[in-house]
């Protein structure tokens, strides 16, 4: 395997050399996470690795571990087929977001990512206020986002949806496809370059491991059909995985999300909604809440028609949530600082 071909450049071979002088260490990019163990591609081939002692000990959080898409660096037992993870590279990408339920932690999805898929289908799985959400985080993780409108052989009044769409994904490229018929593959295949990585995201069963079998040009992941009951597809991807194309590209192909909770949004906030901020800046009152302020330009918007008014309500719900997770994260912040104070004097009182 060849490094550049995976995707390594000028970024990450000059944080490499700035902070590893070791001649025994390689460099890898992890194709495949399962329960702290790596699938690793190298120049000597693929490695089964897992993180040393040290790196385990210094990790604080769930961004500290390496993710798919990560470069890491390692010694390497090609011998064995195995490798010790020593340091995970900067990232250029991190797609992001809060595990699903109540607890307060991050899964990181994919990173180094330079296009994300936003996949939707067009049959059924259209949902304005979920598209948002994949926008937000999207922009937020530093990559470019590529709606792909799946199964346009089964759907109707395709440019009505497709300019639903454009109303909520301002300047944002909408592709929609059927790999049935070849409609819209050409304009997506653009965005499949070499020595580039996307990242497949969308709902269960919308159609994006159909999409990686065909650039791959073989049946990786298997497809499941259509349910009769309720015109929805089957999941069938289980794991993150990082695929090699022939043509030179990557993708990743990821299982649906059920939910889509924030972990972080602020630049990402004011890309997805650059339309009610910039509504927002001409209001009478620099505090205006867009409620029933005179003079707010948000509101003279929805009635005028310009703005949609479940578009403004999605946008102070995401505010509230982001608001709400930076609390609970704050209050994270200072139980951990508070416990490794009360550690540090505990061993200090031991020496003594």
């Amino acid at each position: 395997m060849n490094l550049n071909k995976m995707g390594f450049n000028e970024f990450f071979q000059n944080d490499f050399q700035a902070n590893y002088s070791d001649q025994t260490l390689i460099v890898g990019r992890v194709a495949l996470e399962h329960k702290r163990l790596y699938r690793v591609w190298t120049e000597v081939g693929e490695l089964l690795c897992e993180v040393s002692g040290k790196f385990s000990f210094n990790a604080t959080s769930r961004e500290d571990y390496p993710a798919v898409g990560d470069w890491v660096v390692l010694n390497g037992r090609p011998e064995e087929q195995k490798g010790t993870i020593h340091g995970v590279l900067s990232r250029k990408s991190k797609f992001s977001r809060k595990v699903a339920g109540e607890t307060t932690d991050e899964q990181i999805v994919a990173t180094n990512v330079d296009t994300v898929f936003l996949v939707s289908s067009l049959n059924d799985d259209l949902n304005l206020r979920r598209l948002e959400r994949y926008l937000l985080l999207t922009w937020e993780s530093g990559a470019n986002p590529v709606i792909v409108l799946t199964k346009t052989d089964l759907a109707s009044d395709i440019h009505e949806k497709v300019s639903a769409i454009e109303a909520v994904a301002l300047g944002v490229p909408i592709i929609p496809i059927s790999v049935v018929d070849g409609t819209g593959i050409e304009e997506l295949t653009r965005y499949v370059e070499s020595e580039k990585t996307i990242a497949l995201l969308g709902s269960s069963g919308v159609g994006k491991s159909t999409i990686m079998n065909y650039f791959l040009g073989e049946e990786k992941q298997k497809v499941q059909g259509i349910r009769e009951d309720d015109a929805k597809g089957r999941h069938t991807t289980t794991h993150r995985e990082m695929v090699l194309l022939p043509n030179g590209a990557i993708l990743i192909d990821t299982p649906g999300m059920r939910e889509i909770q924030l972990w972080e949004g602020g630049e990402g906030l004011s890309e997805s909604f650059s339309d009610i901020e910039q509504l927002a800046d001409r209001c009478k009152f620099r505090d205006c809440t867009h409620k029933n302020e005179p003079g707010c330009a948000v509101l003279m918007a929805i009635e005028d028609g310009v703005l949609d008014a479940d578009r403004l309500h999605s946008y102070k719900k995401l505010l509230k949530e982001l608001a709400y997770l930076d609390r609970k994260l704050d209050k994270r912040a200072q139980a951990a600082e508070k416990s490794k104070w009360k550690s540090i004097n505990k061993q200090i009182k031991n020496r003594r």
